[in-house]
Formats: structure tokens, C-alpha cells, sequence
């Protein structure tokens, strides 16, 4: 029962009538200096003081009082009118410690001397529980933060009552955005618009397609893009309440892993069926020519010899497709010797500009000295000539072909994202068009033999795969690069060989390592391996970095109030809005902004943007190429 020190009672007479009626409740009556003038039973059971004991004591020192504020403030307060209330702490007779719910009220506040009436309640076990909740809380928290896997939970009407950090970051969504929504967001069609249905059945029925198991279902992103996911649901009762808790585990990157194996494995099944196939076919060729050539010295007539030679044509032309299958199934015999591969270039880019035509402009960049490889020139020089001629056919309206040879080195970081690439020096031949480019479809299939996007009769479909089957059997690598509309760049790498040492790209103009840093840098790239890989080297030099994966991400971020010093984007990006464009509306909000671009063409201008060199990486770079590049626009 609380005490009302409003009701008007004689000063000392109705003090002893307070303390009577509050008897069992811990009430404790002091005057200005704190001295005690009433200790009421509940007092004593509280904190084993007798009244006798207590009375005429200061009640701070006696309680040893720990208060949340100065005595003082809180005097003033409460002597001004106001109650105060909060939790102290008390120590009782005994010496243990105990938490106070206390409530401070005057009574008698115009005379000479008011008084302070002092509830206490013993809150010592609610607050050790609430503490221990909020601990375990914290704790639990901590660990779901920490996980990788996203958690998701909903009540039994599918509203989200919980969103945990990864899931944040997988979905695209705030916490406050989703919580107390339904779950159905998260799922596209037609999922979302089953999945009440779903809920009510098993709520019904008790049967349940996926409580206590894990699946393999599509989930959709705050940005509406769909992502492969693995889902494991489970159940709990609280309050007579279910909750569903779902655990999910992002698989792109699996998956796209997972069909790199399958495709590569693919490969290497039709190279090793097609070797075969050539091999037997070559057999039967040489049967057919030799038979020919026996009999033509039994013909008799010009429209007979004519009949010979279309057979014999034919013969030839077998012949060069079953060479085309042993190159792409690395069983054509190759006489590889050290090369320089730039010198080797330079003197076939004539043959390459008559092939081209008159309304292709051929551009050739070797970039340093010695690009020595062991290849075999013939097939080096027909693997190209078969590259230039893909590009005149994807650009008949005319453009232009850039042959880029450079010596590069593929570390540990690139390996990672191509495991068949082994570290080390590589010549790079770099053959960019900037003609109708590829669709996700077509780049999927352009080294598969018999492949092509031509009309009949317009080719064979065994060029790029003569060109892929050539580079793996001298143990390089080859990489197709392509945008719609924008271009095709074709990358091959051939082992290098030689003494000399790599030029260090990375290096500074005094020949020290470039350094890292400490400032703000935005990195936007759409791969996610490759934007994984490039946040690792910055936060290892030292950047503080954010990434985004495309321009809409980017803009939020730089809209914000996040300091970024440093604008690493890509050009060729989904969603509409290209690398440059973005840079352009990012400097509107901040103007001194420094912008790095990177892409996979093999020069700017190939990308169709007018940009400076300075501000531009071309992919793949090693670490000391991008710390060397920021330094040099940071500083």
C-alpha cells in the first residue's frame, strides 16, 4: 500500500499512525540530516536491525546507502516537492549486499522540519534474474552475430520477430524494415503467396514438408534478385505459442563454384571424346586419300578427274576439322620452342589487318620487353587468326580489335577465385573487339566444340575450342570476358619462361614497397569473389573499406554520413548504371571524392569510356598494383 504524503495529518501524531499502518512494510521515517526517527517491522525483517537499534541512527551510514546520484541532488529534489525513486543498494546487519526499489517522498515540506518517508522493497533476486537475462541475451546475440548463417524467426502467423545480423547482410534488409512483417517477403513467387497456406496446414495438421530438415529453396533480396539458399527450419513452444526458427545459408557461391567443376569436368569428357573421335576419324581419312590417289591413275577424262579432285578437296577439309578436334582434345602434336611472344605478334598483325577488312581498325600494345613462353608458333598464330575473325563477325558494322601482350603475374589471390590457375608469371594475350558482345548463355558454351552462334554453313563451331584446347595442353589458361552490346575480350595466358624478373608494378618511384593506409575506401564490383578478394587486400593494407555491389548500393552509401575518401568501382556493372556514371553522381554529393576505375577490358577506351589512364586498373591486378595505384591518387 503507498504511502501518500499529500494527506493532511498533525506532523508527529500522524507519523506514528504512518508507521503503524505500514507496519509490515519496510518504511523508514528520517528528518533532513538522515536521522531516524521510525523503523517500521518490515524494516527489521528487511535488514535484521531492531527498532531499538536503528532509531536515532543516521540511515546512510547504517545501511552503508550506495546511491545512483549525490545525496545532495537527490535532497534537493525531493525537498522541492518532487518524490524520487531507483534502485540503491543496502547492506544488511549481516553485511551481504542487497538492491533497494526505494521511493522518497517529503511530508510536511513548508514546515521547519519536514521529513523524508523512505519505501523500500527488496528487489535483490528480480534484478540478479533481469541481469542474467540480459547477459545470456547479450551472449546469444554475440553468437548470432558472429555466425555466417543468417537465423530468421516467426510466430505461427508467419510474422518475423527476430533478423539477425548475417541475415541483414544476405537479404538486404534493416531489422526494423522486416520485423513484424511476414516472412513471405523473403521468397519470390510462388512461394510467397503459398506460404500462409503452408503455415496453417501444418499448424492443422501437424505434418510439415520441412520442420527438422534442410532444403535447397530460392530466396529473394531487398533489390528483388533471387539467390540459391539452403534453409533448416525448427520448432519451439513458448507461452503455448510456436515459433519457427530458420537458419539460412547463402549458396551462390557453391553453386557457382560447383558449376565451374561441372563445366570444367564437361570439358575435359568432350576434349577426351572428341580426341578420340578425330583420331579414328583421321584413320579413315587416310584410307579414303590413299584410295583416291590409286585411283587416279585408272581414270580416263576431265569431268572423272574433276569428280577426284572435289573428293580429295573434301579429304583436305576433313582432315583440317579432325586437326581443329585434336587441338580442342590436346592431342594435337605440338612443337613448342621459347617464343617471344610480342615479336611473334608484331610480325603477324599484317596477315591479321587484311583478314580484319577495311572497316576494322587492328591496334597492337606490347607493353615492356622479352615476353618469352614456350608455345608452338603455328598454332599460337592460328589461334589468333581464329580469334580475329569471331571479332570481324561480331562487328559488321565495323569497329575496332586490340591485341594487348604484357607480362603478368597471377598470385595466390587469383588462384583462389580460378583453382585451375597455379601462381606464378604468365605473357598475356589480350584480344579485345568492341563488337555485339555475349550473352550469360552463349559466354557459358563458346569453348564447347560444334558451338556456335553463326548461321548453317557459317562455321564449324570448333574455333574458340581449338584456341581452349591449345592453351590448356601448354599449361596456361584462358578467360573469356563479355558485355552485350560493349565488346568481347578474349585473356590468354601462357606460362612464361626466362631469367629475368617480373617488373614489379607495385613498386613506388624510390623503389620501396607501396604502403598501405588508413583512409575510407568504397569498393563496387558485382562479382563476389572478386569483391571478397579485393576487401581482403584493403583491410590487410590497413583501409577501413564498405563494399556494394552494384551502383544502387553505392549511391545509399555515399549518400550517407560514412566517411569515404576513395571511390574503387567497376565499369561494366548490372542494374542500369555503369562505373563512370556512378562516379559522376557521387562526386554531387562529394565533391573532393578520389575515383579508381577497373574492368576487364584491356584498356579504357575498349570499354567505350573516355577515361584518364591514371584512374584506371585492368584486371586481374596483383595486390601491389592496387596499393601502388590508391597511393598514388590518395597522396
Amino acid at each position: 500500500m503507498p504511502v501518500d504524503a499529500t494527506v493532511p495529518f498533525a506532523p508527529a501524531q500522524d507519523l506514528d499512525v504512518i508507521a503503524r499502518v505500514f507496519d509490515d512494510t519496510s518504511v523508514i521515517i528520517h528528518g533532513v540530516d538522515g536521522v531516524i526517527s521510525h523503523w517500521t517491522s518490515g524494516s527489521e525483517r528487511l535488514y535484521g536491525w531492531k527498532r531499538a537499534e536503528a532509531v536515532g541512527q543516521v540511515v546512510h551510514r547504517l545501511l552503508r546507502t550506495k546511491l545512483p546520484r549525490p545525496i545532495e541532488d537527490i535532497r534537493r529534489d525531493v525537498f522541492a516537492g518532487l518524490s524520487w525513486e531507483g534502485d540503491i543498494v543496502h547492506r544488511h546487519k549481516d553485511g551481504h549486499p542487497m538492491t533497494i526499489a526505494t521511493r522518497w517522498v517529503v511530508f510536511d515540506a513548508k514546515s521547519s522540519s519536514p521529513v523524508v518517508i523512505q519505501t523500500n522493497t527488496d528487489v535483490s533476486e528480480t534484478r540478479k534474474i533481469q541481469d542474467d537475462l540480459a547477459e545470456r541475451e547479450a551472449h546469444l546475440r554475440s553468437i548470432l552475430d558472429t555466425v555466417p548463417d543468417s537465423m530468421v524467426v516467426v510466430d505461427e502467423s508467419g510474422s518475423i520477430t527476430s533478423f539477425s545480423s548475417a541475415a541483414e547482410k544476405l537479404f538486404g534488409y534493416s531489422s526494423r524494415e522486416v520485423i513484424g512483417r511476414n516472412v513471405r517477403m523473403l521468397m519470390p513467387s510462388p512461394f510467397r503467396e503459398e506460404h500462409d497456406r503452408y503455415i496453417a496446414d501444418y499448424l492443422r495438421t501437424g505434418r510439415g514438408r520441412i520442420i527438422g530438415l534442410g532444403r535447397v529453396v530460392k530466396g529473394r533480396k531487398k533489390d528483388g534478385s533471387l539467390f540459391p539458399m539452403e534453409l533448416a527450419v525448427g520448432e519451439a513452444v513458448s507461452n503455448e505459442t510456436r515459433i519457427f526458427t530458420g537458419f539460412v545459408r547463402d549458396l551462390t557461391g557453391r553453386q557457382r563454384i560447383e558449376e565451374e567443376l561441372r563445366q570444367s569436368q564437361k570439358m575435359e569428357a568432350v576434349g577426351q571424346l572428341t580426341g578420340g573421335l578425330a583420331h579414328d576419324f583421321n584413320n579413315l581419312l587416310t584410307v579414303i586419300s590413299g584410295n583416291l590417289e590409286m585411283l587416279e591413275s585408272l581414270l580416263e577424262g576431265d569431268y572423272q578427274h574433276e569428280l577426284l579432285r572435289e573428293a580429295q578437296d573434301a579429304v583436305h577439309d576433313g582432315a583440317k576439322l579432325t586437326s581443329q578436334l585434336l587441338s580442342f582434345g590436346r592431342r594435337q602434336p605440338l612443337e613448342p620452342e621459347s617464343t617471344d611472344v610480342g615479336s611473334l605478334v608484331s610480325g603477324f598483325s599484317e596477315l591479321l589487318r587484311r583478314s580484319l577488312g577495311e572497316t576494322i581498325e587492328l591496334r597492337t600494345s606490347i607493353r615492356g620487353s622479352k615476353h618469352m613462353a614456350m608455345v608452338d608458333k603455328s598454332q599460337l598464330q592460328a589461334a589468333l587468326l581464329n580469334l580475329a575473325l569471331n571479332a570481324r563477325d561480331a562487328m559488321p558494322g565495323g569497329g575496332s580489335l586490340t591485341l594487348d601482350i604484357s607480362r603478368v603475374e597471377l598470385d595466390a589471390d587469383y588462384a583462389q577465385m580460378y583453382p585451375e590457375v597455379k601462381p606464378g608469371n604468365y605473357i598475356l594475350v589480350a584480344v579485345t573487339d568492341t563488337g555485339e558482345g555475349m550473352s550469360e548463355e552463349v559466354k557459358n558454351r563458346a569453348f564447347e566444340p560444334f558451338f556456335t552462334t553463326k548461321g548453317i554453313g557459317a562455321g564449324t563451331g570448333l574455333g574458340l575450342s581449338m584456341v581452349y584446347g591449345f592453351v590448356k595442353q601448354l599449361g596456361g589458361h584462358i578467360q573469356l570476358y563479355s558485355e552485350l552490346d560493349k565488346g568481347t575480350t578474349v585473356r590468354i595466358y601462357l606460362p612464361a619462361v626466362g631469367a629475368e624478373v617480373t617488373p614489379q608494378l607495385g613498386k613506388t618511384s624510390g623503389g620501396e614497397d607501396a604502403a598501405g593506409g588508413s583512409e575510407h575506401i568504397l569498393v563496387v564490383e558485382d562479382d563476389e569473389r572478386v569483391r571478397r578478394v579485393v576487401v581482403a587486400r584493403l583491410v590487410n593494407a590497413g583501409y577501413s573499406v564498405l563494399e556494394a555491389p552494384d551502383a544502387t548500393r553505392a549511391l545509399e552509401l555515399l549518400s550517407s554520413t560514412e566517411p569515404i575518401d576513395l571511390l574503387f568501382t567497376d565499369i561494366v556493372m548490372p542494374g542500369g548504371m555503369t562505373g563512370d556514371e556512378l562516379a559522376r553522381q557521387a562526386t554531387l554529393y562529394r565533391p573532393d571524392l578520389k575515383v579508381l576505375f577497373t574492368s576487364g577490358y584491356a584498356e579504357p577506351s575498349i570499354a567505350k569510356r573516355s577515361l584518364p589512364i591514371s584512374s584506371w586498373l585492368k584486371k586481374p591486378y596483383t595486390a601491389q598494383e592496387l596499393s601502388s595505384r590508391l597511393r598514388q591518387l590518395l597522396n
